[in-house]
């Protein structure tokens, strides 16, 4: 792929995980414990039902809900402390453009590997994004 095309698929991506950004983190209001269903438009294949007492269940559907999730399905599925206490790892298992969509929108996600290692969950792998 040339340079300037995958640029601008980048910016197409960008463009596309900020458009789907919350106001304020605090507009995530979904749920913190308990089972959480996927709606068929996130999770079209595989795995729809996740547990949000059980780390890499949680994690896992966090990672998905960013990724494929609308802005209606942010703040429904989503809770902003839970993503907050999660980004550090989370952070390193969503694309590039997740990222950086999230981080510039809300500085007060850590973004540092300092902050990476105090935040490590217990039994959870990071894993490059596509696992």
């Amino acid at each position: 792929m040339e340079p300037t095309t995958a640029a601008a698929r980048a910016e197409v991506l960008r463009d596309r995980y900020r458009s789907r950004l919350p106001q304020r983190l605090r507009e995530l209001a979904g749920p913190v414990e308990g089972t959480v269903d996927l709606p068929l438009h996130i999770a079209w294949s595989g795995r729809t039902s996740y547990s949000l007492d059980r780390p890499k269940s949680r994690m896992t559907l966090y990672r998905t809900v960013l990724a494929e999730g609308l802005r209606e399905d942010l703040e429904r599925l989503l809770h902003h402390r839970l993503l907050a206490e999660q980004w550090p790892v989370l952070r390193r298992l969503v694309s590039p453009h997740v990222r950086e969509a999230w981080e510039d929108a809300f500085p007060e996600l850590p973004r540092t590997a300092q902050a990476d290692a105090a935040a490590a969950a217990p039994g959870i792998t990071p894993r490059r994004p596509g696992w």
